[in-house]
């Protein structure tokens, strides 16, 4: 059986970190009636929830058009507990409300960052004059795990505009930073466990040298154009690049203009019991979470 994605030869360098795979998008599902995607995280075995931890979904909404509507699209009411949702959007505009209260609008760079920890309910949707006006419409959506000390906290909201990422020069490109940090700048998201998220924006032919620690687990998606690791490995358009925990540095470069998200975190040595929109750490607190959903726990959202 020949298989889809690219296994890449391992290198000998202690000091550089090395690509493990290159996988292509899989066929496109939609969430909703308002989110075309391809998983990345974990519908591939080499990119479980465990391999990649604290990243234990990856839905990728590569660009797609949609027309004019007068109902806004979306997912409609639905329970979250144990983890993180970060919506990050490249393309439209997207609504969120949740039942602690929180609600809010990110454009094109803006990200949304949900800790649904002990419970919520929330929406989300196109935001109203995009679904009047329709158009080109592209994001990721993640789910960052919790550690079990932090699963039943209380919910929080994020609201991270592309103003307040820290930008760093790189020449002939840029690297914004949404999470952790780069060259002494630090990212505007408050997390967890450490994790760093980063865009990085590369002219053709330009370079970025990234530096991270070699137990964390690393992957990078071509959201734009096409880039090369290390000067070998080429990941094309819409492609997730999953590195081997192996080295600290490598290289990126634009095969042509390029963006790539960069995902980078401790991995969270725990079990993970998980059952739809529920993440936690045994099977027994995923039946305390549907009884407690069930029991109206996640409090009331129309």
């Amino acid at each position: 059986m020949v298989s889809l994605f690219t296994f890449v030869p391992e290198r000998i360098n202690m000091s550089q970190r090395t690509t493990e795979a290159v996988f292509p998008p899989q066929n496109p599902h939609f969430v909703g009636d308002g989110f075309r995607v391809h998983n990345f995280i974990p519908s591939y075995r080499h990119l479980s929830m465990q391999r990649m931890s604290p990243f234990i979904m990856l839905d990728y909404g590569s660009k797609f058009h949609f027309p004019p509507s007068d109902k806004p699209r979306g997912v409609g009411v639905h329970p979250h507990r144990g983890f993180e949702t970060v919506t990050i959007a490249y393309k439209g505009r997207v609504a969120h409300h949740d039942s602690a209260g929180n609600s809010g609008v990110i454009g094109e760079g803006d990200v949304q960052w949900m800790t649904a920890a002990s419970g919520v309910l929330h929406k989300e949707y196109h935001e109203e004059t995009f679904t009047k006006t329709g158009g080109d419409f592209q994001m990721v959506q993640l789910w960052v795990n919790l550690p079990a000390k932090d699963k039943m906290s209380k919910p929080k909201y994020q609201e991270i505009t592309k103003s307040s990422m820290k930008v760093v020069d790189l020449g002939e490109g840029s690297l914004e930073i949404i999470a952790g940090e780069y060259k002494g700048e630090k990212g505007p998201a408050s997390t967890f466990t450490p994790v760093y998220i980063y865009n990085i924006r590369l002219k053709k032919g330009a370079s970025a040298e990234i530096n991270l620690p070699s137990d964390f687990n690393t992957a990078m998606l071509a959201v734009e154009g096409q880039f090369t690791i290390n000067n070998a490995d080429a990941v094309p358009t819409d492609h997730f690049a999953l590195m081997r925990n192996d080295g600290e540095t490598f290289t990126v470069t634009g095969v042509e203009d390029a963006l790539i998200l960069l995902l980078s975190g401790q991995p969270i040595h725990e079990p993970i019991a998980a059952h739809g929109p529920f993440v936690m750490n045994t099977r027994e607190e995923i039946i305390e979470a549907f009884t407690d959903f069930e029991a109206g726990k996640f409090g009331h959202l129309d």
